[in-house]
């Protein structure tokens, strides 16, 4: 199942060119992430108060394709690639109409307080397959 996320560029999202800088593009994925974590009925307050543990991302593979412009309509797209018991693997796209600009390969991790490697808590990983 593939979540879709709407956003819309800002001028403040741009750069000297007028194009999205290209930090944006992190922010615009880990906002769909904390929206699809939320609609799956994910509480991370709850899980970080109940588990000890919190969501981190360990890793990410980014492809720059193609310059997203000032006022365009976004949707970042994020599916699920693989769940384990520590870890959480999802690609994420940033699409204008079906035009991919970037992609990304995003592994998630949990880590319990000091930032220890923990275990995805098991109701989570029952959600995410």
């Amino acid at each position: 199942m593939t979540h879709r996320f709407p956003i819309r560029v800002y001028y403040e999202d741009t750069d000297m060119a007028g194009i999205v800088y290209y930090a944006n593009y992190l922010k615009y994925i880990e906002r769909a992430r904390s929206a699809w974590v939320r609609e799956m009925g994910i509480d991370q307050n709850g899980m970080r108060e109940e588990d000890g543990v919190v969501f981190a991302v360990r890793r990410v593979e980014a492809d720059y394709l193609s310059p997203a412009k000032f006022d365009d309509e976004l949707e970042v797209r994020t599916t699920t690639q693989a769940v384990t018991g520590a870890r959480l693997v999802m690609e994420q796209q940033v699409v204008r109409s079906e035009e991919v600009l970037f992609s990304a390969v995003v592994t998630i991790v949990c880590i319990g307080e000091g930032g220890t490697p923990a275990r995805l808590p098991a109701n989570i990983r029952l959600i995410l397959h």
